[in-house]
């Protein structure tokens, strides 16, 4: 079990479906337990929102490196930013990049103007610290080279790009840190061959990571309230004591015990997941009270919903009331859209829309 879980945490789940099929065939939980968000229409979400002070250092890296192309651009709609319940002083434009050949898994980044003590969300943070989303995960057909180009370009990193076999499949792995502590997680998979979409340099992001405080507290949230499937759910530890991508002492590696589950609308499925990191033993600050815009980094990711006034009398009928909620406001790529925002345990928002 803990070979199929850490194989699927290194972006391998493809080689574990002996562990994906169990789990898709798992009882219930015994009580407590939400409809399923698919029985709403929902799907994966297909854009991560991302608050920054310069859209072209933010984009370069995707778009010059990444082969990544710029599909919208503009202002920010009042509407948007009354919806966020910013004051009428500030305003917004935006970029939003997608993979070149995606459709889904983009990334709308905005810049807020005219903010008071904008800060990072995740300022200084390390990887066990809590609250703000910590890293928007893609997968890569050179690591390295993408690695080489954001530290020339002035970004830094977790660790250098490491090469590991594990679960019969050959790994290179980085989290590389661009403007304001935003992470982007490469995972590149040199054998056997990903299949699952396009790759290229950098693919479509299909996952974020959320470092918590209390790892199955967390899933019960989004299982049990969202109505998401859990993809795996189990301990992880290095093999040996080496380097690794989240920083933790070589000595300490083999020890340490982190907990990490993913959680995605549907079983099978290689997107639309938010992936739950505990370290355990480790206490790390709390940045949750930052982590809304118009501060600066990963702000949430936003989920279609079909039938989006079912699903939320559903989760306000479970007593989870949101965050931040409007009709009819007008989000260029996506249209007329009705949005919501919820926040998970830790303070993380997730959004969920319905578009005209």
């Amino acid at each position: 079990m803990r070979e199929a879980a850490a194989a699927i945490l290194f972006g391998l789940t493809a080689a574990a479906p002996t562990l994906v099929h169990a789990l898709a065939h798992a009882p219930a939980p015994a009580s407590g337990a939400s409809q399923d968000a698919v029985s709403f229409g929902l799907e994966p979400w297909n854009e991560a929102l991302v608050s920054v002070t310069d859209l072209d250092e933010s984009t370069t890296w995707l778009i010059e490196d990444g082969d990544w192309r710029i599909v919208g651009a503009g202002a920010v709609s009042r509407a948007e930013l009354e919806y966020w319940k910013l004051p009428a002083n500030i305003s917004g434009i935006f970029r939003k990049v997608c993979a070149a050949k995606a459709q889904t898994g983009c990334i709308r980044f905005v810049r807020f103007d005219g903010a008071e003590n904008q800060r990072p969300i995740r300022l200084a943070a390390r990887p066990w610290d809590t609250g703000g989303i910590f890293s928007i995960m893609l997968r890569s057909e050179d690591t390295q080279a993408l690695f080489d180009a954001a530290i020339a370009r002035g970004w830094w990193a977790e660790s250098q790009p490491y090469r590991f076999s594990f679960g019969g499949s050959d790994l290179v792995n980085v989290v590389v840190r661009g403007p304001h502590g935003v992470n982007y997680a490469l995972y590149e998979r040199e054998a056997p061959a990903f299949t699952g979409f396009p790759v290229g340099p950098l693919s479509q992001a299909f996952n974020t990571m959320r470092m918590v405080k209390d790892q199955s507290a967390s899933i019960a949230w989004y299982r049990d309230l969202l109505g998401l499937k859990v993809l795996f759910d189990a301990p992880f530890t290095d093999p040996e004591p080496r380097a690794n991508n989240f920083s933790v002492p070589a000595n300490l590696a083999t020890t340490l015990t982190r907990r990490a589950a993913v959680v995605q609308p549907e079983l099978p499925g290689e997107d639309g997941r938010i992936e739950l990191m505990e370290f355990e033993g480790f206490e790390g600050r709390d940045y949750s009270q930052f982590a809304s815009p118009p501060n600066l980094g990963i702000i949430s990711v936003r989920y279609p919903v079909g039938e989006l006034d079912a699903y939320r009398a559903m989760l306000e009928q479970r007593g989870l009331a949101p965050e931040y909620s409007a009709s009819d406001v007008p989000v260029s790529g996506l249209g007329l859209v009705d949005l919501m925002a919820v926040r998970d345990p830790d303070g993380n928002l997730t959004e969920f829309y319905h578009a005209d």
